[in-house]
């Protein structure tokens, strides 16, 4: 089995000392007793998150950083294969306008109806059709691009705009080439667009009128070709939410979920001798972790060997 925790640390002073204060005694064992592989870090501003990247290793997939092809994979398990046709994830969101720079709402915590999805899909879709792509419904938070130009479009996942200065994610690289930057360019036309047709839509106006946010443009992540998703790996996905909301006391209470739910069975498990893999990812960086032979003598250190969780955690 391997195990891939995303979101299992942030660069905040806050969540640091969350760490610090928290108890998870069975992942203290498996990284006592696991194997660890050279750690990957970067920084918390590469366009795809740590667990991106490595998924992305994991599935031997060719790209880099803002071109793994998830739209491609995921449109696939909705029932919208684009075949070989370059594929982007369309989301529907709310930019806040601040005093000093535009932020970008979690669109899970708006509550977007199928109806509602359905009618702003239909208001914006003839800005995408053309004679090189179109747009495709799948769900509310999900709208596929299939288009030509999305061939080699650099794009920040959703998660790591999330909270943020959306600025910090829209600037077009200068040393580009030039096809890429017209299509990128491309791109920011099309969120303009969008802007200005939702404005007074009527399901925004509805929306805003009970005190619910208006959608009022989107954001394009997973850009490519489809790749074939080699490895087979479950991924825990339950520190997300709380984690990009920086709700540090529910993010503890996940962790500690995690640990008994999840990371006890399968430290069972590996003192039984059944191999695993586990691999942690935070805002910078990820490191895997692997079962390995050991010898007696090793087994027995192992037995009073204590490895600090959030000393590991924290430098990722």
């Amino acid at each position: 089995m391997h195990l891939l925790i995303p979101h299992a640390s942030a660069v905040s002073d806050a969540s640091i000392h969350t760490l610090r204060d928290l108890s998870l005694p069975n992942l203290s064992r498996l990284l006592s007793v696991l194997q660890a592989g050279p750690a990957h870090i970067a920084d918390e501003y590469t366009l795809s998150p740590p667990h991106e990247h490595a998924l992305a290793m994991a599935h031997g997939w060719q790209g880099g950083d803002g071109r793994w092809p998830w739209a491609a994979l995921q449109a696939q398990a909705d029932g919208c294969d684009p075949g070989t046709a370059p594929c982007g994830l369309l989301t529907p969101v709310h930019w806040h306008i601040g005093r000093e720079h535009i932020t970008l709402a979690d669109p899970t915590a708006f509550a977007l109806s199928v109806d509602e999805s359905r009618a702003l899909f239909d208001a914006v879709h003839p800005l995408f059709d053309d004679d090189q792509g179109a747009l495709t419904w799948a769900a509310p938070l999900r709208w596929y691009l299939v288009h030509e130009y999305l061939t080699d479009v650099p794009c920040a996942s959703i998660d790591r705009v999330i909270g943020r200065n959306v600025d910090l994610w829209l600037r077009s690289d200068p040393q580009a080439p030039g096809e890429q930057l017209a299509h990128t360019r491309w791109v920011r036309r099309l969120q303009n667009e969008v802007q200005m047709l939702l404005h007074q839509h009527p399901v925004n106006e509805a929306r805003e009128a009970r005190g619910d946010l208006p959608v009022n443009s989107f954001w394009l992540s997973g850009c490519g070709r489809a790749q074939a998703a080699a490895a087979v790996i479950t991924v825990d996905d339950r520190l997300r939410a709380p984690l990009l909301a920086e709700d540090w006391v529910a993010w503890a209470d996940a962790w500690r979920a995690l640990d008994a739910e999840v990371l006890a069975p399968l430290a069972s498990r590996v003192a039984q001798g059944e191999p695993m893999s586990m691999t942690l990812c935070g805002e910078r960086g990820w490191q895997r972790y692997d079962t390995a032979p050991r010898s007696l003598w090793q087994q027995l250190i192992d037995r009073f060997k204590t490895v600090e969780p959030h000393a590991v955690l924290s430098a990722l």
